[in-house]
């Protein structure tokens, strides 16, 4: 592969638009950047929390969903693309249901944190969920695969079920949200 950035500033967004990566230009502030910025945000958070010590299954597989993850940004990014498939949304379940198995059903809310690890796989989970969101504001004006909405939310699925088992490994457990607190 040759060198895709020999110059890292070109100018031509100074005008407030982009380029997609079908050549066409879009304004910086179009829905469809937004959603792919967000999936960019989302695989950041996600390099933050592979920064921290984790087990080496969750490791492992937050690494493969950075690579999938920049792949939707792909698929966004070049209107009519297909990146993600319908299996990429299956293996997200299986790993679901496999991180999941293990841990007490939930009778109350939580409240994001129960660590380091923890606390930056709840912050991931947040900015997907936002990722999701703007993948959907896009597909209310121009197509967008189904694969891809239900990636997403699988994905938030997973790093909530993950934020779980890593609060627990951590020794720190989880806060359960007080609603019948006292305000005074």
């Amino acid at each position: 592969m040759g060198n895709r950035l020999s110059r890292i500033y070109t100018r031509t967004g100074d005008d407030g638009s982009t380029g997609l990566g079908d050549g066409s230009r879009v304004a910086k502030d179009a829905a469809r950047v937004n959603a792919f910025g967000t999936l960019d945000e989302a695989n950041s958070a996600l390099g933050v929390l592979l920064a921290v010590a984790l087990p080496d299954d969750v490791r492992a597989l937050l690494t493969t969903v950075q690579h999938q993850l920049f792949d939707l940004g792909g698929e966004l990014c070049i209107p009519g693309h297909a990146a993600i498939q319908a299996a990429d949304v299956d293996a997200l379940e299986r790993q679901l249901d496999h991180f999941n198995a293990d841990l007490p059903a939930l009778k109350e809310f939580i409240l994001p944190g129960g660590g380091e690890a923890a606390a930056r796989c709840h912050l991931a989970r947040a900015i997907v969920r936002r990722a999701e969101r703007e993948t959907v504001t896009l597909a209310r004006q121009e197509p967008v695969r189904a694969e891809a909405l239900h990636y997403l939310n699988r994905l938030s699925d997973l790093l909530f079920v993950l934020a779980r088992v890593l609060a627990r490994a951590d020794g720190h457990g989880e806060v359960l949200w007080q609603h019948t607190r006292r305000h005074g």
